[in-house]
């Protein structure tokens, strides 16, 4: 790696797995001190070893995201302390997939999604962007969807709620931008770590696309540390989609 985070302080929520762990590793390889943030210690202790073996800086802050303000103020907090005093990178990563179609999801469900995927990033953006702002600037990095522009026939409720994210993104950028925060997003494709010898359903959905097959959350990463580096220092309020295509090519089936 290219030091492109070099003495960066970044926090990652939801980064013991999938996704938001490929984003920390990629991060602590460009140089950034990664706070590892989520439920589990045992999983977020085995991501912050693996990124300390290869001469990068992680902690672990465990956290709840469960929509309360006072739970996104103290992770904010902790984060803050346990990186020496400020936060310059905030990667929105943690969400939770219901896959219930409308008339299934009871309130409770629909109170549980839209506190972790659409409340949590609110309020520790509000916690942690005006500190970034009063340092000189920083970078939001929030994750949407591709299935907020191409609607399928399930998890509408969680569709809603990245679309939620992915406007914020467009109005925090409106109002961070002036005073050198840059917020942008990501919206990944179908995503998820490869297992030999496992055909995973996702494959079906990547058919026909440009890339005629699922992604890695390594290439989530890559975009992150782009959107997170001096590189894109002039984007502000981008969504970034990383999905192979699926979104924005036409997908024809070959008959068989």
């Amino acid at each position: 790696m290219s030091g492109r985070l070099q003495g960066k302080r970044a926090l990652v929520t939801g980064s013991t797995s999938n996704i938001g762990r490929a984003i920390a590793e990629a991060f602590g390889a460009e140089g950034a001190h990664v706070i590892i943030s989520g439920r589990n210690k045992q999983r977020g202790a085995g991501v912050v070893d693996g990124i300390r073996s290869r001469g990068g800086r992680a902690d672990f802050v465990q956290a709840e995201l469960d929509g309360s303000a006072q739970a996104s103020q103290t992770l904010a907090a902790k984060a803050t302390a346990a990186l020496g005093g400020g936060i310059d990178i905030l990667v929105n990563n943690a969400g939770i997939f219901p896959g219930e179609n409308t008339p299934s999801t009871d309130e409770k469900t629909f109170d549980e999604v839209y506190g972790v995927n659409v409340k949590a990033p609110f309020f520790l953006t509000a916690a942690i962007a005006p500190a970034m702002a009063e340092a000189g600037g920083g970078a939001v990095i929030n994750l949407g969807s591709w299935i907020v522009r191409l609607g399928i026939p399930v998890a509408s409720l969680y569709a809603s709620s990245k679309g939620a994210l992915e406007t914020l993104t467009r109005a925090w950028a409106a109002e961070f931008g002036p005073r050198g925060v840059r917020v942008n997003a990501i919206s990944p494709g179908v995503v998820n770590e490869a297992v030999p010898g496992e055909v995973h359903p996702g494959e079906l959905m990547m058919k026909g696309t440009p890339a005629d097959g699922m992604g890695s959350p390594s290439a989530i990463a890559h975009a992150a540390v782009y959107l997170a580096s001096d590189e894109a220092d002039f984007v502000h309020g981008a969504v970034l989609d990383v999905d192979g295509g699926r979104t924005t090519v036409a997908v024809i089936s070959e008959r068989t």
